[in-house]
């Protein structure tokens, strides 16, 4: 991998690896390896992915979350989403280590089908780590940082901001305005890094990184995208700084976004 995040061929490297999870954070992956197996099985899990800081190896003990995907065989059931919760709320109370757990659900032929080749075709294939069961990456293709998958992965922000700011008006404690804030703002970051993505020829999932190298080509909005990064990782209750991300960033970029890469096709 070179500092772009490319392997030598100029495709995404998988950003991710067990051997990259900080000590803190084994006994976590391992229980929550554990517990998945035992209680999906074979029957219903096809395969079972980390993703985010733990196998980045950049979490930080009490303030990162663990983030799994599975791939189900089938459609998730509401059954399938209960037992996810019980493991969520297992390892979140078992783990000091972690702020949480968070376990998305996806059946397997629709992460690798033609319509999501290049959205959840492409986190699983670059964006998470192997966990359990038969690696989906190998039925991917390699991806390279174009314009096509800027716009397939965050090219429908302008679709979510009005979820957002329905979300913000119905927030009403602190704890609900930081964890939209935080939701808000490492999504705004996303998007500004793909926006800027193909020019600079390259693939990261920092925060700050993403903050400084959108910098470079939109000097004029440089301090609301770091102020977004610093949200990302240490959620703020500020109303000012939820609504300059929904009502004042978030819609440029949008725009913008549109303009330079078009629209995420939609999903049903």
């Amino acid at each position: 991998m070179n500092g772009r995040g490319l392997e030598p061929d100029g495709t995404i490297s998988r950003e991710g690896a067990l051997g990259r999870v900080r000590p803190a954070f084994v006994p976590v992956v391992d229980a929550a390896r554990a517990r998945i197996a035992e209680t999906f099985g074979s029957a219903r899990l096809h395969s079972a992915y980390l993703y985010g800081s733990v196998p980045r190896g950049t979490a930080t003990p009490g303030l990162s979350d663990l983030d799994v995907q599975l791939a189900l065989h089938e459609e998730p059931t509401e059954a399938d989403r209960t037992d996810a919760e019980a493991i969520e709320t297992s390892l979140d109370r078992a783990f000091t280590q972690i702020d949480g757990a968070g376990i998305l659900l996806t059946g397997a032929r629709a992460l690798i089908s033609d319509r999501e080749r290049h959205d959840a075709g492409f986190f699983i294939a670059c964006l998470c780590t192997p966990l359990l069961g038969d690696d989906l990456a190998e039925q991917l293709p390699r991806y390279r940082p174009t314009t096509l998958l800027a716009r397939e992965t965050n090219g429908d922000l302008a679709r979510v901001l009005p979820r957002w700011r329905t979300e913000f008006a119905e927030a009403a404690t602190d704890a609900d305005r930081r964890s939209l804030g935080r939701l808000v703002a490492r999504r705004t970051v996303r998007t500004g890094f793909t926006l800027i993505m193909p020019r600079w020829g390259g693939w990261t999932s920092d925060l700050d990184e993403s903050a400084e190298l959108f910098g470079r080509y939109y000097p004029e909005r440089a301090a609301q995208m770091r102020t977004a990064a610093s949200v990302g990782r240490a959620p703020s209750a500020d109303r000012a700084v939820l609504g300059m991300l929904i009502d004042d960033l978030g819609p440029w970029l949008a725009a913008e976004y549109t303009a330079v890469h078009g629209e995420k096709a939609p999903r049903p």
